[in-house]
């Protein structure tokens, strides 16, 4: 059954579902398939991410490692496609929440999510994570003067530094195939006096204008999106690990810190 229900997942992370029926995630999925370097680091993270060699349980820390590859090193038209596709009903949205094996990548390993503390603790400490939730909170936070949250030029880097943060301690995802809502596996349930200071961090993802909004725009600017892979001259201001003058100037200070500042816009 373990096997048969394995079969099932890897089908339909690798696209092998028609997209007769409109389904966006769908045909992300057959973009990447069609490109070579796309196919070749989905299928690694595909198979790090579904194997049951440890005895734990899956190789958690091998399957995050082959995500941050492929956001870093994929086309970005290509895997933001898969990341961000567009989702009309449940059976394309609940495609796109197993987009990157959840079950390994994302909850776990107990059945109840964590303190959001404790990832985020443990991201302070990463040398692979700090600088990414730094780059995160740069780029995503809300504009007031922008309508939808997020200035025109801002949407592209915001999304950017959400993919850096997949295959991290942090690791974002939907929370439901009902909507396009994104959260860290974690809650503030368990957080005790810090409380606040949880809330700060889990509402960088739950109530910030501006992630939602460059989602929204990205939706509404699918098939220009897939096209872009057409372009061949690569952008280092791409790149998942560049960090902005905004960000070095955040360096020296704890993340906890900068949160509620970050995340206040978010709350008006």
């Amino acid at each position: 059954m373990v096997c048969c229900l394995g079969l099932v997942l890897l089908l339909l992370l690798l696209g092998s579902v028609s997209s007769a029926g409109g389904n966006r995630c769908v045909d992300a999925a057959e973009a990447c398939t069609a490109d070579a370097q796309c196919q070749r680091l989905r299928s690694e993270y595909v198979a790090q991410c579904l194997s049951r060699a440890a005895q734990e349980g899956c190789p958690r820390a091998r399957c995050r490692r082959a995500l941050r590859r492929f956001f870093a090193r994929g086309p970005p038209a290509l895997t933001h496609a898969l990341l961000f596709c567009p989702c009309a009903g449940s059976a394309c949205a609940e495609r796109r929440r197993q987009t990157f094996v959840p079950s390994c990548a994302f909850s776990g390993p107990g059945p109840a999510p964590p303190s959001c503390l404790e990832p985020l603790n443990f991201c302070q400490r990463s040398r692979v994570c700090r600088p990414r939730l730094l780059a995160f909170q740069a780029s995503c936070t809300p504009a007031p003067s922008a309508p939808d949250g997020c200035l025109r030029d801002q949407r592209a880097r915001c999304l950017r530094a959400y993919a850096g943060l997949v295959g991290t301690a942090i690791t974002p995802n939907y929370v439901d195939n009902v909507s396009a809502r994104v959260a860290p596996w974690c809650d503030c349930g368990a957080s005790g006096n810090r409380r606040e200071d949880c809330e700060a961090f889990r509402g960088l993802f739950t109530r910030n204008r501006c992630l939602d909004g460059a989602i929204q725009a990205f939706a509404r600017g699918w098939p220009p999106a897939l096209l872009d892979q057409l372009n061949p001259q690569g952008d280092p201001e791409h790149s998942l690990l560049q960090v902005s003058s905004a960000v070095r100037a955040l360096e020296g200070r704890s993340l906890l810190s900068i949160l509620p500042v970050l995340a206040l816009p978010a709350l008006l």
